[in-house]
């Protein structure tokens, strides 16, 4: 290894542990700041307010968890959804799609072959709409979505530039942003929160029983 590439390496641990956490948490949140807000996040809450059938998020890996956290988040908030794992969709769990669904495939590349083959099998099962949520420009989602939003070019904080952290961070905060207005679409009543989640402390909050008169 060249003493160029060991420097490259061996950086990020010469500076102290606090400068180097504020770099990484400043790098995802600059990433989230650089997103480019189009009509393209209109027509995806169109698709899915207007979708008769439930919300199927999907995704593999990383992006599978950030697509399960969008259905958990969807369904507390009045927007019935599932996660369904694109790899098992071949294997049977594509009987969980059904006619009018709206599905959410989430990868930051675009090219997960299980991600592509699970909305081609869907298209036979007369889904509502697919919105892909990626990055790269030569994305084979954005062939197959009829709503593509684009995450723009992200640059990771990794040291070694591979470990998806910011596109994480981006792709979960635009999952947020789109189930928020949803939820405000459909104007969500604490009342109707507090029915979906009555546990715990936001289930405590949401209840109206223990309001002021």
């Amino acid at each position: 290894m060249s003493d160029t590439c060991k420097n490259q390496r061996a950086h990020p641990g010469d500076q102290s542990v606090e400068t180097r956490i504020q770099q990484i948490l400043a790098a995802e949140a600059d990433a989230i700041r650089a997103v480019a807000v189009d009509e393209a996040y209109g027509q995806a809450l169109d698709l899915l307010h207007k979708s008769s059938g439930k919300i199927v998020a999907t995704g593999m890996g990383k992006a599978g968890f950030v697509a399960r956290k969008f259905a958990a988040i969807l369904s507390s908030t009045a927007s019935p959804a599932i996660f369904i794992h694109p790899a098992e969709a071949a294997h049977g769990d594509l009987g969980m799609v059904a006619e009018g669904d709206c599905i959410v495939a989430f990868s930051t590349s675009g090219k997960t072959r299980e991600v592509l083959e699970f909305i081609e099998l869907s298209r036979h099962m007369k889904v509502g709409g697919v919105i892909g949520i990626t990055s790269h420009r030569d994305s084979g989602l954005r062939d197959l979505s009829d709503v593509i939003i684009d995450m723009g070019v992200i640059a990771e904080p990794c040291p070694l530039g591979m470990t998806p952290t910011a596109s994480m961070a981006v792709m979960a905060a635009v999952g947020d942003a789109l189930a928020l207005v949803l939820m405000e679409r459909k104007g969500v009543t604490r009342e109707e929160y507090g029915l979906r989640h009555h546990g715990g402390y936001l289930g405590k909050r949401a209840r109206t029983d223990n309001l002021p008169e």
